[in-house]
């Protein structure tokens, strides 16, 4: 299945406002090119404290601290505060008044570059006027961009419109993705950028390079920071940890030699001259492919889909709270959701498995799903608009069955259907109530009561999916993955160096973090979050939002949804 489109075309009634935005109105936005040079690398550590050499005759002569001894003793108490590795992106409709598109980015924030002299676009949908359009206009016409997609089939629509646009694009190529599997799509979501000045930059984020996902729906961008090539003298560093920019670069040019040398070969030749070391992340990604479980070691070569997540949960180190023991609270929050099977053998004993990692809390974690219920699709800023990028089927007996034992699992997005409750007023908000989802994270909350502190996060293309995490072990003893797909994962540990302690923490509305007075360790690192806290339950006369069923109750712009 596509998760992005669907199987019908829906009919709005009209008056209703457009998802879209042109790449005229897109290219009018003005926005500072500072953010573009955002490093996620720590900064270097500030001096904690003073070192004081006491001489006998001070020593016996005790004097009361100056203002200055006081007010540098609580400067040294106060954490490294990190700003979040994860943005959120700009929702074009909010009220700027609100404050909710603070430290959000904009698709011309990453490319409108005018240092940019190649970008390799990897994704599943493409509109390549609008992408060119966040160009600088003075270097869009040289800038090569090669479009890599997975629409094979030579009278597919997809294609024939990316196709049909680079003919207008001298500076444009079309690479079709390798598609082995009839099931499968290629669904990653990258850009790699190449730049004047021998830097590059990588950047894996939730949105199809279309209009709509990029004005109200709600997205997440990774940014790597700027990459500089390596020093011709420089060891080849063996260091292959995992969260290690070393490890990410292998097991990218992994992924990037999967597509096969005549199409990404000279994309990895280059990458392999850059120094990632400053990159303090662990890749997770898939290819179409069929591993042995038997031969899954990831020190010697790059895994894929859910052996990749179990080994990669397993390396993470504790973060479990001094002595405490919390249960902790793992959340998949999606915008897709597949067909997993009429019981939830899948669900838990592969992807939940998965996810649960080592031995951070001697307790099993909870889990929850987040995704839209109808209602909050019709409350969206574009209502039914936002619809065709959502998807979860409810149709047949079969469909029904996976619902049911989901439901337990299921939390809304907006979690604001009813505001007398006395909960709501209590809610930490994260200002994307009215932009529905089309990113896809999953976090590790320590405490499920608190969820004021997250173990480790992940943003990435992979929805709820057998196609992009693979499906359980076979009888041949192998894992079958029929997806391209890609994301980043991020902990506290690696922002730290040595003994130094750190902890990770929602933040909400900013990248930055708040309220640090009773934080104990040495650097705490916000995570920008998308969705509410506390999550709230569905109840049972809640319903999934369905992209392939009828709904004539109108939305808030009036629309209906109504398939041919």
């Amino acid at each position: 299945m596509t998760d992005d489109h669907p199987a019908k075309r829906m009919k709005l009634s009209a008056g209703g406002a457009s998802s879209n935005e042109s790449p005229e109105e897109q290219s009018s936005h003005v926005h500072g090119l500072t953010s573009l040079r955002r490093s996620i690398t720590p900064p270097s550590r500030s001096q904690r404290g003073r070192s004081q050499s006491l001489s006998s005759s001070a020593a016996a002569t005790p004097q009361q601290p100056s203002i200055k001894d006081i007010a540098d003793e609580e400067d040294s108490r106060k954490p490294r505060v990190i700003p979040s590795p994860f943005q959120l992106t700009h929702i074009r409709d909010l009220a700027a008044s609100s404050g909710n598109n603070v430290d959000a980015v904009r698709l011309r924030d990453i490319l409108g570059d005018p240092m940019i002299c190649e970008c390799w676009q990897f994704n599943y949908l493409h509109d390549v006027d609008f992408v060119m359009g966040q160009f600088d206009e003075d270097v869009r016409r040289l800038v090569k961009v090669k479009v890599v997609h997975g629409s094979w089939k030579r009278d597919a629509p997809n294609r024939l419109r990316i196709d049909e646009a680079c003919s207008r694009h001298p500076n444009v190529e079309a690479i079709v993705a390798y598609m082995p599997e009839a099931f499968g799509t290629h669904h990653s979501k990258m850009m790699i950028l190449l730049r004047h000045d021998d830097l590059a930059q990588v950047v894996i984020h939730t949105a199809n390079m279309i209009p709509g996902d990029w004005a109200n729906m709600c997205q997440a961008v990774w940014r790597s920071p700027l990459l500089p090539l390596q020093n011709a003298d420089d060891r080849v560093e063996e260091d292959l940890a995992i969260g290690s920019g070393a490890r990410f670069k292998r097991d990218l040019l992994a992924y990037l030699s999967a597509y096969g040398p005549r199409k990404t070969g000279s994309l990895v030749e280059q990458l392999k001259k850059y120094d990632f070391g400053a990159i303090r992340a662990a890749l997770v990604a898939s290819v179409p492919s069929k591993q042995k479980i038997c031969d899954l070691d990831s020190q010697k070569k790059t895994l894929w889909g859910w052996p990749a997540l179990k080994d990669i949960m397993h390396r993470i180190p504790s973060a479990q709270r001094s002595g405490q023991i919390t249960t902790p609270h793992i959340v998949t929050q999606i915008s897709s959701v597949a067909t997993l099977g009429q019981t939830d053998k899948w669900l838990k004993d592969v992807l939940f498995a998965s996810l649960s990692g080592g031995s951070i809390s001697a307790r099993q974690p909870n889990y929850s799903i987040i995704f839209p219920t109808a209602d909050e699709i019709r409350r969206s800023l574009n209502g039914y608009g936002s619809g065709g990028s959502i998807h979860m089927k409810l149709q047949s007996a079969a469909q029904q069955k996976q619902l049911q034992y989901m439901r337990p699992y299921l939390r809304h997005w907006a979690g604001d259907h009813d505001t007398a409750e006395p909960s709501y007023t209590s809610k930490r908000d994260a200002g994307r109530r009215r932009a529905a989802p089309h990113i896809k994270t999953y976090t590790r909350f320590s405490d499920a009561e608190s969820m004021d502190t997250i173990d480790w996060a992940m943003v990435t293309s992979a929805n709820l999916s057998t196609q992009a995490w693979g499906a359980a072990v076979n009888a041949a003893g192998e894992v079958r993955i029929c997806s391209w797909e890609i994301g980043v994962v991020v902990w506290p540990q690696l922002y730290v160096q040595g003994t130094e302690s750190a902890t990770m923490v929602p933040s909400f509305k900013r990248d930055i973090p708040e309220c640090l007075e009773n934080r104990t360790t040495d650097t705490v690192i916000g995570l920008r979050m998308p969705y509410d806290l506390p999550l709230t339950p569905y109840t049972d006369h809640d319903t999934p939002w369905c992209a392939t069923a009828q709904h004539p109750e109108p939305d808030w712009l009036g629309q209906t949804w109504t398939l041919d």
